[in-house]
């Protein structure tokens, strides 16, 4: 059985709103609450296609069901921000970490330029790293090397979670348990592996928190299914 016939028989058999509780125990899905909202943050050096994948997944989840709204945010006042191969973003949302949001998401960018924009940066803010480590009010997903941002703001610490396979040793540095999948879910703490694994991760958000006929139909407009198992705390 191929794997979209299989969860669209998943969805028939226990229900959309079943399906949308596979959040985490003790924490309410943002599914059950009736929408997905989801910043997804800039910065000057971020990696492209860190932003774009998961922008593409979460935008067309809101187009089928209006139940997902995604934004754009950066730190500071609203303004461009360049990516890692020069595109600009207009990115016109400042970040709070108050803010009502159910999903944060980091991108990753710029890793091998320990002294030039990108990730290092945001790690040298420290200011911004201790606004992080509160905002723990929404679920903080961290794709391929935006989990080393986490991992400095003191979330992933004894946690299982992943990151780019160049940078995994520096994630276990941070006494993070790292695991070897694709995408891990330890519930409120969303991680994925290298740059095109940020399409999985936003279409497993879409299947943990709107059910698994928004995240096929996500699929069949991109021509894409999700890639890997996702691990999950037992």
């Amino acid at each position: 059985m191929e794997r979209r016939d299989f969860l669209r028989l998943s969805a028939a058999s226990t229900g959309t709103a079943a399906l949308a509780s596979l959040g985490t125990a003790g924490t309410a899905s943002a599914g059950q609450r009736g929408r997905l909202r989801v910043q997804i943050l800039l910065f000057d050096g971020v990696e492209e296609q860190d932003v774009i994948g998961p922008l593409a997944v979460l935008g067309h989840a809101g187009h089928q069901n209006g139940q997902a709204h995604v934004t754009l945010v950066k730190r500071g006042a609203p303004g461009e921000v360049t990516g890692t191969f020069g595109t600009r973003f207009a990115v016109a949302t400042t970040w709070s970490p108050d803010a009502a949001v159910d999903v944060l998401i980091v991108p990753g960018g710029g890793y091998a330029m320990k002294d030039g924009p990108g990730v290092h940066a945001l790690i040298k803010d420290t200011a911004f790293l201790r606004d992080l480590g509160r905002a723990r009010h929404a679920v903080v997903a961290g794709v391929c090397t935006g989990v080393l941002v986490l991992a400095a703001a003191g979330l992933t610490k004894g946690r299982p979670c992943t990151t780019h396979h160049l940078a995994k040793a520096d994630l276990a540095a941070q006494q993070a348990r790292v695991i070897d999948a694709r995408v891990v879910d330890d519930g409120d703490l969303v991680t994925a592996g290298g740059v095109t694994s940020g399409l999985d991760l936003a279409l497993w958000l879409v299947t943990r928190e709107l059910g698994a006929e928004t995240a096929v139909g996500v699929e069949s407009v991109l021509e894409y299914e999700q890639r890997g198992a996702v691990w999950r705390r037992p």
